[in-house]
């Protein structure tokens, strides 16, 4: 089955699962999709439709190779081709996102960041920063896949317009926003302070 003709919650659950798998103890050999599902609080049947989505290997009472799982997802999702990524705004989080270097692991190339007024010529790791001014011609040039909103709010919906504009397909957006892109662009949001203020509520709920 193809990525494209698969469910966006699908998409969602397979790098959970991934990040999961790896970061198990080395000694753990299989694994069973009743164990994962345990751990990670989801239902036993959605996580085995999930697997034999992407995997063939495994059997019934030994459970699957994890190491083989883990190819299995990571080939089904792509990781070996490297997304290029670029971050605009450089402030601490623009820049703590770029400097990131757990994003390698799934295959995110991360560029360089772009800001109006620049912190810096480059993040504490060497990536580079650049003005607003050269971001169609860097993206045009180096084919950027994905880009990472990290501005105020008041300046992101123009950002994410300039990066549509600039051929980017996907967008990351950090702003406390709900931003509009076009049918063919994929948009992920990211609220902190919503997920921050659900955490304690849920935290508040449980004394």
């Amino acid at each position: 089955m193809e990525p494209n003709i698969i469910s966006k919650k699908l998409l969602k659950r397979l790098p959970v699962y991934l990040n999961y798998l790896k970061t198990l103890p080395e000694t753990c050999e299989n694994v069973s999709a009743a164990a994962m599902a345990r751990d990670l609080g989801m239902g036993d049947v959605q996580v085995r439709k999930d697997l034999a989505k992407v995997s063939h290997t495994g059997r019934r009472r030994t459970g699957r190779s994890r190491i083989q799982l883990i190819r299995d997802i990571e080939a089904f999702l792509d990781f070996a081709a490297e997304a290029g990524t670029i971050v605009v705004g450089t402030g601490k989080l623009g820049q703590a996102l770029l400097d990131y270097s757990g994003f390698e692991n799934p295959g995110l190339n991360m560029m360089a960041g772009f800001d109006i007024c620049p912190p810096a010529e480059q993040t504490s790791t060497g990536k580079p920063i650049y003005p607003m001014n050269r971001l169609e011609t860097f993206c045009r040039h180096y084919d950027v896949h994905i880009g990472i909103i990290a501005v105020p709010a008041q300046s992101a919906q123009a950002i994410c317009d300039a990066l549509v504009a600039c051929g980017v397909q996907a967008i990351w957006n950090f702003a406390p926003v709900h931003l509009k892109v076009p049918e063919h662009v994929v948009i992920q949001n990211e609220n902190l302070a919503v997920s921050l203020t659900s955490l304690r509520l849920q935290l508040r709920s449980k004394n």
